[in-house]
Formats: C-alpha cells, sequence, structure tokens
C-alpha cells in the first residue's frame, strides 16, 4: 500500500526542485507540467481532440502552447473547452501512474492542487513556501515573462498563505539544504505514520 502525497505551490517557489529532492529520496514523482507536455506532443493523447476542436491550435503534429495562448486571449472561453479535453487525460495519465508505480510514497507535483481539484485523491499535501519578494525575484531571473506577466499569474493562483494554511506540511524552499532537511523529515514522518496505521 503506497502512500499518496500532494506537492504544491505558487511559481517561483521551488516546486521543481523540491520534487526532485523527493525523487533522489526513492519517491515515485508524478508532475502534472510534464503529463500536459506528453499529452500535447506529436502522437500525444491530446492531439487528436484538440485537433478537431481547436485546428489553429496543432503544429507539426502537436499541440502548441504558444497557439493555445494567442486562442484564449482572442477567445476567453476556449479555456474551458480545452479543460474539458485535457483535464480528463491529465487524469487518466496519473491514475496510469498510480496504478504502475512501486514505490511506497507516490509525490504528485500539481501546481493547482486547489485550484483545479485533486486533494481529495491525496493521503497528505506538502506545500513549499518563499517569501513573496523572493518569489518575485526567482521568477524574474528565469527571463521567461515580465513582471505584470508574473503579477497576472499570481493574481490567478490561490495566495501562497492560504495553500500552506491548507497543507498538512509547509517546505520552506530558501536554501537548498534547508528544503532537503524538511523533505527528509517530512519522509520521516509519513513512514512513521505508515508503520503505525
Amino acid at each position: 500500500m503506497s502512500f499518496s502525497l500532494g506537492l504544491t505551490g505558487s511559481i517561483g517557489m521551488g516546486k521543481s526542485t523540491t520534487a526532485q529532492l523527493f525523487a533522489d529520496a526513492g519517491c515515485a514523482v508524478w508532475d502534472a507540467d510534464a503529463a500536459v507536455h506528453r499529452l500535447y506532443g506529436s502522437g500525444g493523447a491530446a492531439v487528436a481532440p484538440m485537433a478537431a476542436a481547436f485546428p489553429a491550435a496543432i503544429e507539426d503534429g502537436a499541440v502548441s502552447r504558444v497557439a493555445l495562448k494567442q486562442i484564449i486571449s482572442a477567445d476567453p472561453s476556449a479555456l474551458k473547452r480545452i479543460e474539458a479535453i485535457v483535464h480528463p487525460l491529465v487524469f487518466a495519465d496519473r491514475a496510469a501512474f498510480r496504478a504502475s508505480a512501486t514505490a511506497d510514497i507516490l509525490v504528485f507535483d500539481i501546481p493547482l492542487l486547489y485550484e483545479a481539484g485533486g486533494v481529495e485523491e491525496m493521503d497528505a499535501v506538502a506545500c513549499v513556501l518563499v517569501s513573496p519578494e523572493l518569489q518575485e525575484a526567482r521568477v524574474m531571473e528565469r527571463g521567461t515573462m515580465t513582471q505584470a506577466q508574473f503579477l497576472a499569474i499570481r493574481a490567478k493562483q490561490l495566495p501562497a498563505e492560504e495553500k500552506a494554511a491548507r497543507a498538512d506540511y509547509v517546505i520552506e524552499t530558501e536554501t537548498l539544504d534547508h528544503a532537503k532537511a524538511q523533505v527528509a523529515a517530512v519522509l520521516a514522518d509519513i513512514r512513521r505514520k505508515m508503520t503505525h496505521a
């Protein structure tokens, strides 16, 4: 019997790094963003239904995220139709991972765990957290978006403090060493609970 840990956190909080720490510690990690990339990629399960609904989104046999952004900005109602296609496929991908994983602790890296649902599938939730200042600095360092784009994304996400308040575990990622120590403590706590269950 495996334990399902949801891992969430807002943009720039260090979630991908923390997911890697869990993987390094022997957990099986499912990454929601990577699943969407697989579904959108050439031969992915989302390509045919997306081609039927949004032909302009297909480039070289794959779903173009750039084209999708343009479609959504031209018609905001398209987002709901896209989600109706993609969410069930992501759910199926997650179910397949769960069925095939052999680790005792499964970590589900889902940025919008609270916003998009899925909490009820988890035995516990860990939320990564840093100060708003460090969060913004990290995102700006990537050089992939403007400050306005970052602030717009952050505004759409549940406030970090609220995610942290709802979570069973909070992992502060201001330094890698601190994050590592907290991941080890979370895993020790989960394994202790599993042996006493």
